[in-house]
């Protein structure tokens, strides 16, 4: 882990160079909004990307702490955020111990803490970060570079039984096992290693029907099980209210079923102030209570965002404000 200030120099080390990252903001306004930014607040970026959110919360006078595992995004958001100084500091590092993180620079509270779970554009449209098949690349998936395991090691070492497993659990696609015992027969033959290669084994179990492609399931299923997706976004929900301060708030934005199902049922944990069981003869305190639902249904992107970016037409925001300690 490393942590430094956006001043233009020294903070980004020169393995961080790379491609321009690109990436569109979802949901700028109504999250930023949700949080209620100003001056003297300190808020957590936990998904930094390429600072988008970032800028939003600065401009509107808060200290952000950044938190990213991609040296690409670092690396763009450092440059973009520089004319902020000591407002803005980064941390490299996976959002599943941004707690622990932040207390080891010192941060045992703080006001807000937003989180836009999910690929950034910049990762879908780099064909050697391997997330997409619309151009060949390497399959790899990973958001943190670094990592050791990529979606080649996964999908050429794993058992029949886990591929088909990861499908239907982070996918929920329906022919997970016909295209688990496809994925076998093929590496038998020689190791599967692009994005186009894995595309067209499934392409041939699943014919393509209307506009989406056959394999769009399977590689959302194995990106969300190189990257550990729900079992961080878990850590990052726990650890992120318990930083909060009284009155201050989490935001998170969700792009699919699974990750929108975690939080609400997160959200919904911690902000019952009594709980009900068919055998007891009443209800009981929440041990977990600590929080207030903002909204009680997901914020949605406009219409005017859907038709500027296509790719925002399936978030979800969802915000609670921390009313007791937990």
């Amino acid at each position: 882990m490393e942590a430094g200030v956006a001043n233009g120099s020294g903070t980004v080390s020169a393995a961080e160079a790379g491609p321009e990252f690109r990436h569109v903001t979802v949901l700028l306004e109504e999250s930023v909004d949700a949080l209620l930014p100003a001056e003297g607040k300190v808020i957590v970026d936990a998904t930094l990307g390429g600072g988008g959110h970032s800028e939003l919360l600065l401009e509107r006078g808060a200290t952000v702490w950044g938190i990213d595992q991609d040296p690409s995004a670092r690396r763009a958001a450092c440059e973009r955020l520089a004319r902020f100084g000591s407002r803005f500091r980064v941390l490299a590092g996976n959002f599943r111990n941004a707690g622990a993180m932040l207390r080891e620079q010192g941060v045992e509270a703080v006001d807000g803490v937003l989180a836009d779970i999910g690929i950034s554009s910049h990762q879908v449209d780099t064909p050697e970060r391997g997330f997409s098949f619309r151009e060949d690349g390497p399959l790899d998936m990973r958001m943190n570079p670094e990592s050791a395991r990529s979606a080649a090691v996964l999908v050429n070492e794993a058992s029949e039984a886990q591929i088909a497993d990861w499908l239907w659990k982070y996918g929920e696609e329906r022919a997970s096992r016909s295209i688990a015992r496809a994925i076998v027969k093929a590496r038998e033959s020689a190791p599967i290693e692009t994005t186009r290669q894995l595309a067209s084994i499934i392409e041939g179990v699943l014919p393509r029907h209307g506009k989406q492609h056959p394999a769009t399931r399977s590689f959302q299923a194995l990106r969300i099980a190189v990257n550990d997706e729900l079992g961080a976004l878990e850590c990052l929900l726990e650890s992120g209210v318990s930083l909060l301060k009284a009155g201050g708030r989490m935001a998170v934005i969700s792009f699919h079923s699974l990750e929108d199902r975690a939080i609400k049922q997160f959200f919904d944990k911690v902000s019952r102030p009594e709980v009900d069981r068919p055998e007891w003869p009443e209800p009981r305190p929440n041990p977990e209570y600590c929080a207030r639902l903002v909204n009680r249904k997901p914020i949605l992107p406009s219409e005017a965002e859907v038709a500027r970016n296509p790719r925002a037409r399936s978030a979800k925001l969802r915000v609670i404000e921390k009313v007791s300690p937990r």
